[in-house]
């Protein structure tokens, strides 16, 4: 059998959050190169800056400006920065305790080497050329060995207050699919349909998964099944997906294979969506040089009868 399939496989998504008026003038004001904090009922000024007290859950709002130079807390060398973070270059992730303020901020301190950080060292903000409401308007921290820098007294106040922020999530990894879907996946792309068979209740499962989903049990018995089969369920789209060429409406569907046990999903096409129906037999369709079937289409043949695919519903 031909080595087990791999392959690099991104998940990301823009998410788009409003901000309240806290947030709101922390993000404003690293737009406009001023750092605020919050100061709570006892005294105590928190940055960043939150809406309720940790320790007490008091609604908090009186804000606070602090110096953009401060204290390394604590820290730890990132040898290898990764896609995304504020530096390209190895740099230290630190703790940093504002002049002012009571917590620290975490952000990176552009650094020659591990043996130049320390706990305890002085250092300042390097502000970003360009500023937009972020925290990577903050581009890092650098050594500093000056006096403490003095507030400007700002009221946190702002004419053009940022209102919401795009947070962008994204999370890489190489997938595997491990023996039984690649076996299934290389059957595909030359225009095969397998699944495997349970040594213990017999039935067969499409796609494969390596076990029997009912008995528990490791499946290895290939078996060849459809390429025809019957419509169980179905779904009438309505909504265009992102980056998918495909005109609305559309019908997805349950399928379930000649020969198998477990009803798989795929596009129907070739006919229109209202005349889509439980029990319409179809067939799958390869594009040319397509490794898997881009839909299913009807194959003439009568209706499959109800009682030969309920069990599939």
């Amino acid at each position: 059998m031909s080595a087990v399939l791999k392959a690099p496989l991104t998940v990301e998504f823009p998410f788009t959050r409003s901000v309240g008026p806290v947030q709101s003038a922390f993000l404003t004001g690293l737009r406009e190169r001023v750092i605020l904090g919050v100061r709570t009922g006892d005294g105590r000024t928190l940055v960043p800056p939150v809406e309720y007290d940790p320790v007490t859950a008091e609604e908090i709002r009186d804000l606070v400006e602090v110096a953009p130079t401060g204290t390394v807390t604590t820290w730890a060398w990132n040898h290898a920065p990764r896609r995304g973070q504020p530096l390209d270059t190895p740099f230290a992730w630190v703790l940093v305790r504002l002049d002012g303020a009571d917590t620290a901020l975490l952000h990176a301190l552009d650094a020659p080497g591990p043996d130049a950080v320390h706990t305890g060292m002085r250092v300042r903000v390097r502000w970003a050329g360009e500023r937009s409401g972020a925290i990577t308007d903050i581009a890092c921290f650098e050594p500093y060995d000056g006096d403490p820098a003095e507030p400007t007294g700002h009221s946190g106040e702002f004419a053009d207050a940022v209102t919401g922020i795009v947070a962008r999530a994204r999370l890489d990894y190489t997938y595997s699919p491990g023996r039984a879907t690649t076996g299934y996946l290389h059957a595909l792309a030359g225009h095969r349909m397998v699944g495997e068979r349970c040594p213990s209740c017999r039935k067969v499962y499409v796609p494969p998964r390596g076990a029997c989903p009912t008995c528990g049990v490791a499946t290895a018995e290939q078996v060849e099944v459809g390429p025809g089969g019957t419509v169980t369920t179905f779904c009438i789209v309505n909504i265009k997906a992102k980056n998918l060429d495909i005109e609305v409406p559309y019908v997805y569907a349950h399928i379930a294979l000649d020969g198998a046990d477990l009803a798989l999903h795929g596009r129907i096409a070739g006919i229109p969506y209202d005349q889509v129906r439980m029990g319409l037999r179809v067939e799958p369709v390869w594009t040319e040089g397509g490794r898997y079937p881009d839909h299913y289409r009807p194959t003439g043949e009568p209706d499959a009868a109800y009682d030969t695919y309920k069990e599939l519903l």
